[in-house]
């Protein structure tokens, strides 16, 4: 072994007392000098170095701190527990941080729609109907009016010699050549301005059927004469009915007796 590092040893153990325990009932012995007892741990102290020596070298370990070595050695000082509480008590107290405020969600502005203004409604007209075709046969100074609808536009001229109806002209005290006999070929019933403006004067008229004057298809009953505005008008049916029915040529004559007689 070396002799300086053989020295070194003895040197770190000098003044190191070594200490033996006596067994029991035997006297303690004597302590061994110093220097004996130095260089036996500094042989075996050089014989683990040299051993150590032929084996490769381990990395090299960082030490530990010191608190942890003082820890682990024993010989450090721990600190207390009232130093732990005036090490805190000597720190500023720093609050929490405060949390930033929520924004509250902003609705999107409700945009107002502007009124829309209905499109001015138009007044619905009524509806137009055809105008209605008719055939006219002899004059009406007079304003009186024979209104029929015959399906045989041919049978005009026979009405006009009927004799029932000749008669019944008479008992009015009134003649064929002082009327005009109307022939409706239209399904619908003709108005007093369309006989106007052909030209009549229309002041009584005679409907022999349905549906023949316009302004009289809802208010009227058979027989039962009516006036409308400045006309007289009196319904009744079909001439071929009356002339042979009794019956009815009795209900004709009373309301030609309350139309031009009363």
């Amino acid at each position: 072994m070396d002799e300086a590092l053989l020295a070194f040893y003895q040197q770190l153990y000098t003044g190191t007392p070594l200490y033996v325990v006596p067994e029991p009932g035997t006297a303690a012995p004597l302590a061994a000098p110093a220097a004996p007892t130095v260089a036996a741990p500094a042989v075996a102290a050089a014989a683990a170095v040299a051993s150590s020596a032929a084996q490769p070298v381990p990395p090299a370990v960082t030490p530990p701190p010191a608190s942890v070595a003082s820890a682990a050695g024993g010989q450090g000082k721990l600190p207390s527990l009232a130093d732990l509480k005036a090490a805190r008590s000597a720190a500023p107290a720093t609050p929490p941080p405060a949390p930033a405020p929520v924004a509250a969600p902003t609705a999107p502005p409700v945009l107002a729609a502007p009124p829309v203004s209905a499109p001015p409604v138009a007044p619905q007209a009524p509806p137009q109907r055809p105008p209605v075709d008719f055939d006219t046969l002899g004059s009406n100074a007079n304003g009186l009016i024979l209104l029929v609808r015959l399906e045989d536009p041919t049978r005009l001229p026979r009405i006009q010699r009927n004799v029932f109806l000749n008669n019944m002209l008479k008992a009015i005290q009134r003649v064929m050549e002082e009327c005009v006999i109307v022939n409706v070929k239209s399904p619908y019933p003709v108005s007093l301005e369309e006989l106007r403006a052909r030209g009549l004067a229309v002041r009584e008229v005679i409907g022999f059927g349905k549906n023949l004057l316009d302004v009289a298809t809802k208010r009227t009953q058979p027989y039962e004469p009516v006036r409308i505005g400045d006309v007289a008008y009196l319904p009744a049916a079909e001439v071929e009915m009356i002339e042979y029915d009794n019956g009815r040529k009795k209900q004709l004559w009373q309301a030609l007796q309350r139309m031009f007689l009363a």
